[in-house]
This record gives C-alpha cells, structure tokens and sequence, in this order.
C-alpha cells in the first residue's frame, strides 16, 4: 500500500477522508483489505508517514509559490499584503505569540487562514529557520495549498485551515 498524495499513481485507488479517527479505524478494522478485494499490507506508523509527507508536499507547494513570487513572509510583508487585499490567504504557524498572530486579519472568503504548520515547517519553505506569518498572493498554487493543509489538518487533528475569522484586536485590517 503507498499514499498517493498527489492522485496520479496508476491502478485502483482507496479513498479515505483526511481525519485521523477515519484512518485508525479503517487500519484497526483491516478495511483497506476489504475494499481492495485482496491482502493489504499497511505500514507499521502509517499516519505518521502520512503527517510526514503531507508536511512536505505543503512546504514543496509553498516553496514553489514562493519562487514565484507569489508568497510572502514576515509580520510587515504580510500586514502590508492584507492591507493592500494582494493577499489570498493567510498562513500563520501554529505555534507562535497568540498576540500576534491576532493582530492579522485573513481575507475575507472560505478557506483563507491556514494554521497547521509549525514555526520551523513554514520556515522550510522561505529558506529560514521559522517563519511566524506568511501570505499567499496569487499563483495558480493556492488552490493545491488548501486543499493539502486541510488533509494536514485533519491529520493533526486541527481545525487549522477556516474562513476569515475576526482577530480580538481588530488593529490590522485584511
């Protein structure tokens, strides 16, 4: 059995949701089996191959952008993006100031605050060791960064990608 991520591996695929209750389960029941008709065989720390490879792909997508200059970081690029509305959606890194990362409202529609990566992981994607607030300002790359950031929420059992929500301190407009 082999994750395909990306949904471009040949054969008969199983799909199973993005959420970590949904995985285990189908692991502790031997459904992977049942829907293959056949024997199969899953990997003793599936899930956090999983988690590992999502990381990656997330970080590979945003690097990408990035490249292209269509993502940003730093607290200053970001607030400037917001305020200016070049920015799509908002990345912050779970585990930064909680004060600070209030002080950045994401842009207004689904899907446009992404939260499920650390400090050290969103980093990987600039070149830096840990980057705090990021932005998404085009590119044809966001769509794919969503959707990835949703299974890696789901994985880590965070609800860490939302629509826009409204920071306690409303001092920076998005």
């Amino acid at each position: 059995m082999t994750p395909d991520l990306a949904e471009r591996l040949p054969g008969r695929g199983m799909w199973v949701s993005a959420e970590r209750s949904a995985l285990e389960l189908s692991i502790k029941k031997n459904l992977f089996s049942r829907a293959a008709k056949a024997r199969a065989t899953v990997p003793d720390g599936l899930l956090d191959l999983l988690e590992q490879l999502l990381v990656q792909r997330l970080v590979d997508l945003i690097s990408l952008a990035r490249r292209g200059g269509n993502a940003i970081c730093g607290f200053e690029k970001t607030k400037g993006a917001l305020i200016s509305e070049a920015a799509l959606v908002l990345l912050q890194s779970n585990d930064g100031s909680e004060s600070q990362k209030r002080k950045l409202r994401p842009p207004n529609g689904q899907n446009t605050y992404i939260s499920c990566l650390t400090a050290s992981e969103l980093g990987l994607a600039f070149g830096r060791d840990y980057v705090i607030h990021a932005a998404l300002v085009g590119g044809g790359l966001t769509k794919s960064v969503k959707r990835d950031a949703t299974r890696l929420a789901g994985l880590r059992g965070r609800d860490a990608i939302t629509e826009a929500k409204q920071p306690d301190d409303p001092a920076v407009k998005g």
